[in-house]
């Protein structure tokens, strides 16, 4: 055994230990684990090409709850795959001039290495890549079936259009309203596109998100709760008479709305439409001016956050529709916060109650009509106050019939008018909407559909899936390459058999992200996208990944999984049992600001920080030419603010072992976690003293035989043993509660107990001594598996028993818990004075006369005591 700790040797050897007997493979119904499958799963990367601490983080999370559960008799699976499809592999294209496909599968390899490096316990003969055919084929397949019953279908969409690169944007690649590349005014053109109906599992998915949804973190499923949004309220018309150039009336004379606010309807006082909407149209036939701000409402972007934030504009049509309860006349404006796919692409305009609604008609002196009160507020129209649009303590007034009515009153009563008007009618409308997953880029799933001139659009046959994406081509920033890809395009109507294209539209990626996971249930499986090894393994006991992937991704794979299930393809309801979402890592951030005020940023090893006497940055330096930087706080590590730190360079300084300790050791999981090049230190310090305390042991542990249990007689023996399974105790607790910072701080606790025990040189000493360093290296292994698997080893335990990572977990064992002698605190009129030791389970007699007796106490008792009061195991009072 080396005296010194030398990370580099010590993991290269357990690394390569564990690869060769396959350490983490796993089995179906595997009888070495009597309590059965855990499925503990990462989200999947992206093969941006190398790992960051946020990565580091989340897999460690992972390993930790893999090491630990298999050591307590889990059959545990923990795969990893990569989310290899995507726009930043074509942006990566352009810049390097390589296809997408080679710029990946070299990410892939590189990444794949680190993780290895990590020594993390992945099963990586279920190894998925989202872009290989043999996975995106299921895609199709699913597609297919989808289509067939209804749930996808073709209908005009709108998108960000840039008229100078001749292509379809995604909303990221929109920077202030012109493309990211050509600098053009983005347009929105409608085209057609696929949808799939999540609307019609709207109600299932909010239902199972209060009933089934136990073991997700609260916020991330009011955020669920939100994005579907449920909402009552009426949809009615406002009748016109308003016709086209056929004379035949526009919309059947009626314009639709929806509003969860139908207790203000005698408080509207304009209409507003999207620059989409037939109304918009005819208005503008003969109107130049309102031509122009349609135009310039359609270059607008189609992000709803940016629909929140930008300013409102609109602009009268000069046409009236009727409010159909007072016979008004009804102004109709063009709104350009009104979407056209958004319910009818039409809003009553209630200014007095509605905040957006105010500031337009401040803005353009329309109206406002206040409709609700509250008792002992005063309404003013010199500002928007919270009150004017809270339902809940809203009263109605100036609403002739209506008055006197709150907010659930009123809204049955203006429906109920509606409806027999023939005009509306209560509904339940959600937030949500049907997910498109056509994009107009090149690299993803093909989607398996032939355009026929004759036919139309045509399914591939599920007997030539999958419809393989060429990875050839680079992209150039002019639009979709696969529309110039002759030999992709190329093929035969399945239908009538005459020339026909494919279509060149891919999925969108959260397709492949919405299933991966049980794919890594199923690998290699050619004839089913999922086989029974999925019913074993599924549904997944705990999901492991960024608050950022908490709406949409996870949605989408709720939704995904309710769709297989109904096709008879699995047998639960929701993929993920249990959901942690794991804060991000920070760092400090530095930067230089020119007069221009454009910003370049330091990474944090390149600064020198000067601090006060308490630790304070006070200024900071760049290393490379002496000069001054701006400190800009701890930020989230990124590259756009070059905080990050290289995992790589951690451990090929440190090893992987110290940047697992420290990333456990910062905060809890769900926190977010600050950088310290200290705090790497001193876990690599920590390491360091746990080598040489086994260097120090081993002649002892050897004599002992390795013995992972004993017996103490002695008093020392007794009080370590009872320490070791105290701190034990406690820390399988946090393990099971995923505090792995706390179970940490108990190793560092443990050893210290270890190291300062006072032991004598007896047999049962030694047997102690291999019990307690037995105890400490499980404890440690889940997070530093590599330095502990080693001193198992070298130390004689594997020999004795097994490899540290099929040896049993450590249980408490009582008898150490037992304390001949216990500490009860002695105050006297309620204030410490001292303390006493006493037998357990001396009388109460007895008790007091020991307490009498402490020479501590004695000199603040005067005579007799009026009363001594005894608190059986903590301590006594005496009252004086």
């Amino acid at each position: 055994m080396q005296d010194k700790y030398s990370p580099a040797d010590v993991e290269k050897a357990a690394q390569s230990h564990w690869k060769a007997i396959d350490a983490y493979k796993a089995v179906e119904n595997d009888p070495r684990f009597p309590k059965g499958k855990y499925y503990a799963c990462s989200m999947l990367p992206y093969p941006s090409g190398k790992l960051h601490m946020g990565h580091v983080r989340n897999y460690t999370i992972n390993d930790v709850m893999y090491r630990y559960l298999r050591m307590n008799g889990y059959n545990v699976l923990m795969p990893m795959g990569w989310d290899a499809f995507g726009m930043p592999a074509e942006n990566a294209a352009m810049a390097n001039n390589v296809p997408p496909a080679q710029w990946t599968y070299s990410n892939i390899a590189h990444m794949r290495a680190q993780m290895e490096m990590m020594g993390l316990a992945i099963d990586w003969s279920r190894e998925m890549t989202a872009c290989k055919p043999e996975y995106y084929k299921w895609n199709q397949w699913m597609f297919l079936k989808m289509l067939e019953k209804g749930i996808i279908y073709k209908k005009t969409g709108t998108v960000n259009w840039d008229p100078v690169d001749q292509t379809v944007l995604a909303n990221e690649q929109v920077v202030d309203g012109r493309g990211w590349r050509s600098g053009a005014l983005i347009e929105k053109r409608e085209i057609p596109m696929y949808y799939a109906r999540i609307t019609d599992y709207a109600e299932e998915l909010l239902d199972f998100v209060d009933n089934k949804l136990p073991g997700w973190p609260e916020r991330v499923r009011i955020m669920q709760s939100n994005w579907i949004g449920k909402s009552t309220g009426v949809r009615f018309a406002f009748p016109h008479q308003i016709k086209d150039e056929n004379e035949q009336p526009i919309g059947e004379g009626k314009m639709y709305v929806f509003t969860t606010r139908p207790d203000t309807i005698m408080g509207v006082t304009f209409c507003a439409v999207a620059a989409e909407h037939p109304l918009a149209t005819h208005a503008a036939r003969n109107n130049p001016e309102l031509q122009a701000f349609i135009a310039e409402c359609k270059m607008g972007s189609v992000i709803e956050a940016d629909m929140a934030t930008m300013e409102k504009k609109g602009m009268p049509t000069g046409l009236f529709v009727t409010h159909p309860l007072t016979n008004e006349q009804i102004e109709v404006w063009v709104g350009n916060y009104v979407l056209i796919t958004y319910g009818d692409g039409a809003v009553m305009g209630v200014p007095a109650h509605d905040e957006r609604d105010f500031a337009f008609a401040k803005k353009y002196d329309l109206p406002i009509k206040q409709v609700i009160s509250a008792e002992g507020k005063e309404y003013s129209l010199d500002a928007w106050q919270e009150w004017y649009g809270d339902k809940d303590v809203s009263v109605v007034i100036n609403s002739g019939k209506y008055d006197g009515l709150r907010y659930k009153e009123a809204v049955d009563a203006v429906a109920a008018d509606l409806a027999t008007l023939g005009l509306g009618e209560k509904k339940v409308t959600f937030r949500l909407r049907d997910w498109g997953i056509s994009r107009q880029r090149y690299w993803g799933t093909p989607i398996p559909m032939i355009n026929c001139a004759d036919c139309g659009a045509v399914p591939v046959p599920e007997k030539d899936l999958p419809v393989v994406l060429p990875e050839d081509c680079v992209p150039d920033g002019t639009g979709n390459p696969l529309n110039k890809h002759e030999s992709f395009l190329a093929c035969d109507c399945p239908t009538c058999g005459k020339p026909a294209r494919r279509e060149t539209d891919t999925m969108d990626t959260f397709v492949d992200s919405s299933w991966y996971y049980m794919r890594y249930t199923s690998p290699n499986s050619n004839d089913a996208m999922v086989d029974s090894r999925n019913d074993y393994w599924m549904p997944m006991d705990q999901y492991i990944g960024g608050i950022e992937h908490a709406v949409l991704h996870l949605l989408y794979a709720r939704f995904w999984t309710k769709v297989m299930r109904d096709f008879g393809l699995v047998k639960f309801d929701e993929p993920f049992v249990n959901l942690l979402t794991q804060g991000m890592v920070l760092n400090e951030t530095y930067y230089r600001e020119e007069v221009s005020g454009k910003k370049t940023w330091f990474n944090p090893a390149d600064v020198e920080l000067t601090t006060d006497d308490k630790g304070r940055p006070v200024s900071a330096l760049l290393k490379a030419d002496g000069q001054p930087v701006l400190i800009g706080g701890t930020e989230k590590m990124s590259k756009s603010k070059n905080n990050g730190i290289d995992p790589q360079a951690q451990i090929e300084q440190f090893g992987a072992d110290t940047a697992r300790l420290f990333t456990m050791f910062a905060s809890p999981p769900e926190q977010t976690l600050e950088w310290s090049g200290s705090g790497v230190e001193g876990a690599n310090r920590f390491l360091r003293r746990v080598w040489a305390y086994g260097y120090a042991q081993k002649d002892r542990i050897a004599a002992a035989g390795a013995a992972v249990t004993s017996n103490a007689t002695t008093d020392a023996g007794k009080s370590l043993r009872r320490e070791l399974h105290k701190v034990l105790q406690q820390a399988d607790y946090d393990l099971k509660r995923i505090q792995y910072n706390t179970v940490v701080s108990a190793c560092m606790k443990m050893l210290n107990t270890l190291e300062s025990a006072k032991l004598d040189d007896s047999a049962e000493s030694s047997a102690v001594i291999a019990e307690g360093f037995s105890i400490f290296l499980r404890l440690l292994n889940p997070v530093a598996p590599h330095i502990t698997h080693a001193l198992w080893s070298e130390l004689g335990y594997a020999a004795a028993h097994k490899d540290i990572l099929d040896t049993a977990w450590p249980q408490v064992d009582p008898a150490a818990l037992e304390q001949s002698e216990i500490e009860m605190m002695i105050q006297v009129n309620g204030k410490l004075r001292g303390s006493v030791k006493v037998a357990k389970g001396l009388d109460k007699a007895a008790i007091e006369a020991a307490a009498l007796a402490e020479e501590s106490v004695q000199k603040f008792i005067e005579g007799t005591p009026k009363k001594i009061i005894v608190v059986p195991g903590k301590l006594v009072n005496i009252v004086v």
